[in-house]
């Protein structure tokens, strides 16, 4: 069975970091994409940063891309988004995902976590 557990959200004020972790398992996930999403209240769910566990490449969104670095370490089966100069904007619940294909689309993406909320205060 397929797990991935999303750990690290938390309260932080405007301009702090936050390291966020994914450790998958329950099957092997090389040349998967591994993504997070984010979802603020009353908003849909929008793509954040996606690493290919295979060989490292990764795409992120324009909103993240120079403040957020999304990162994987294979032998703890464990992605991390490193989230620096945040803003009251990036507050939603957090989630990871994997997916076959590296891509920023939600629907690209066959398993989910459970998601884990960041909040940025101004």
């Amino acid at each position: 069975q397929v797990q991935l557990v999303e750990s690290g959200g938390g309260l932080v004020q405007a301009g702090g970091s936050l390291r966020l972790s994914c450790a998958a398992s329950g099957r092997t996930f090389n040349g998967y994409g591994m993504g997070w999403f984010r979802q603020a209240p009353g908003k849909e769910r929008e793509f954040v940063a996606a690493v290919r566990w295979s060989d490292g490449n990764t795409i992120y969104a324009n909103s993240v891309k120079v403040r957020f670095t999304i990162s994987r370490d294979n032998a703890k089966n464990t992605v991390y988004l490193q989230m620096n100069s945040l803003k009251p904007e990036d507050t939603a619940v957090y989630y990871c995902a994997a997916g076959r294909v590296l891509t920023r689309l939600t629907g690209g993406y066959d398993y989910w976590g459970q998601g884990t909320q960041v909040t940025v205060s101004s």
